[in-house]
């Protein structure tokens, strides 16, 4: 797939998904109201952090989405898959950081709202993600890019960024 394409077909599903997932969704359940759960100023540190984690969530997602454009020429959809397997930038660290990062969104909101029906949603999201993972991308991956990944995936934790990067070794 060209670059142009798999931008446009990158930023539609961007929007679509983890839009969905972690600003929608959330916003349906919050409206956006912050809860002052305890008195005084201990909170405010609680907000600061979760302002920084959803933010962090935003960034991954936006540098995550771009790597399968640019190093795998194609979309994270399904559909529209990579032509090439996606293993630099983030995920030189962890598999997943689409889900990851959609996961910290969804948290970092809910301690910058205190809303904690936002941490029953994100193990509620968490249940599917990794079914998903483990029953559809996985095999999946395995089928388009065969030794290749199996390498990265036992080089790579799929959940738990790993502190040194991942160098493909050339086959």
């Amino acid at each position: 797939m060209r670059r142009t394409p798999a931008a446009v077909g990158s930023a539609i599903f961007f929007a679509a998904v983890p839009g969905t997932v972690a600003v929608l969704v959330p916003w349906w359940i919050t409206h956006w109201e912050a809860h002052t759960p305890f008195p005084g100023g201990i909170m405010i540190p609680i907000r600061v952090a979760g302002g920084l984690l959803a933010l962090a969530g935003l960034a991954v997602l936006i540098h995550a989405f771009t790597r399968f454009v640019v190093e795998g020429l194609g979309t994270p959809l399904p559909a529209a898959p990579p032509e090439r397997l996606v293993v630099g930038g983030l995920y030189r660290h962890v598999r997943n950081p689409m889900y990851v990062a959609v996961l910290v969104a969804v948290l970092g909101q809910a301690l910058l709202l205190a809303q904690p029906s936002l941490l029953v949603y994100a193990l509620v999201v968490l249940v599917p993600v990794v079914s998903f993972v483990r029953w559809y991308e996985e095999p999946t991956l395995h089928r388009l890019f065969g030794a290749e990944y199996d390498r990265y995936r036992a080089a790579v934790p799929g959940w738990w960024p790993r502190l040194h990067p991942y160098v493909a070794k050339e086959s």
